[in-house]
């Protein structure tokens, strides 16, 4: 563990992953395991199997109160009231400008309440901002991330290892939950709200308990999991999981500098709902300069985050955000910001690896699909 790390906070389960073998990093201002055996070995458990992650240091901040609905759709970039009971959505907070504070899906628990779950390291800036927010609205605001632990089980056995922790009465209920859905369960004797959520691309779920009650669920997941194939999990194998799935991550492609149009999230935004922090922004703003795209790059060697992508003539044409050796698909992907009047399907650039240039084309989106595999 590095020196910058020595004030970190540690989950509960941090003697446990210690004891599994470990190799720990800093995450926003979090202790958190960067993988146990190896990055490539936990990323096809996910794949294949089923990987279970400790993601304590994700944020947990619940909004309640008659305004609710109406207070998180005028902070937030999305409509809130369309949210059923036990339904999530992926939206946004940002400025006026249109730059983006943070990703984060919003759970309805209840007619009044939600929970906004945020990246590790924004929860702070998040939560300051929703206060500054209030305004005249109704609302209660807290935080419950110290006492609040989340386990994600991703992976095509995920459902049939979770449905073993659960009591039999309640297996249909997970059998039946939807994507991007909630509910209470008991899971290894424990109260959790299990939603069928994750950022892997794979199928999976992830289970909100209370921190004190981590280290027996996490156990239960392994002992269970066993002849299945589970394996605990890093955030190594996250990130590429996460690039293959195209999925964004905050501070790459997702910055205060950046706006949810550059990113390609027109959709979450709804500009129907009336006046919300950032419309004039979002609605107004002419079409960005620059736009995100997936690359497919030559050879075998990463470029480098901030790497320049050059045109057919030499001239600059945007920047790399993110780039992985992909363990799926056996091949360099990357996201990028690149001028938009130069992002068509098959557009080519060159790019600077280690003093090599090699060729970064432009793919659709997301690089991998579990349905199509």
């Amino acid at each position: 563990m590095s020196d910058s790390a020595v004030n970190n906070r540690r989950s509960y389960l941090y003697d446990r992953h210690l004891e599994l073998g470990a190799t720990m990093a800093s995450v926003g201002g979090w202790d958190v395991p960067e993988f146990y055996s190896s990055e490539a070995e936990e990323h096809e458990a996910v794949r294949s199997t089923v990987g279970i992650f400790d993601l304590t240091q994700m944020g947990e901040i619940r909004v309640s109160g008659p305004d609710a609905p109406s207070f998180l759709a005028h902070s937030l970039i999305s409509a809130m009231k369309p949210i059923a009971l036990g339904k999530a959505k992926y939206t946004m907070i940002v400025q006026e400008d249109g730059g983006i504070i943070d990703d984060l899906i919003a759970y309805r628990l209840g007619v009044d309440e939600y929970m906004l779950v945020q990246n590790a390291g924004n929860l702070d800036d998040v939560f300051a901002v929703l206060e500054e927010r209030v305004g005249g609205y109704d609302v209660e605001i807290t935080d419950h991330s110290i006492e609040t632990a989340l386990l994600a089980v991703q992976g095509p056995k995920a459902k049939k290892l979770i449905s073993r922790l659960v009591p039999e009465e309640a297996r249909q209920t997970v059998k039946d939950l939807r994507y991007y859905s909630c509910t209470s369960l008991e899971v290894a004797g424990v109260e959790a709200i299990v939603a069928r959520t994750g950022y892997t691309g794979e199928d999976g779920f992830e289970l909100f308990v209370p921190s004190e009650k981590a280290e027996p669920v996490w156990n239960a997941l392994l002992e269970e999991g066993e002849d299945l194939g589970v394996r605990p999990c890093g955030i190594a194998c996250r990130d590429t999981l996460r690039l293959e799935a195209a999925m964004p991550l905050y501070g790459k492609e997702l910055t205060r500098s950046r706006t949810p149009l550059e990113a390609g999230y027109h959709s979450l935004i709804s500009p129907a709902k009336g006046r919300f922090i950032g419309r004039n922004a979002l609605i107004n703003q002419p079409e960005p300069t620059q736009v995100l795209v997936g690359l497919s790059i030559s050879g075998k060697k990463v470029p480098a985050e901030g790497a320049e992508l050059h045109d057919a003539s030499g001239n600059y044409a945007g920047t790399i955000t993110s780039a992985v050796l992909s363990p799926t698909l056996k091949q360099v992907i990357a996201f990028a910001y690149v001028d938009r009047w130069n992002c068509s399907r098959g557009t080519e650039f060159s790019v600077d690896v280690d003093g090599d240039s090699k060729t970064a084309k432009i793919v659709p989106t997301p690089f991998y699909n579990r349905k199509k595999r």
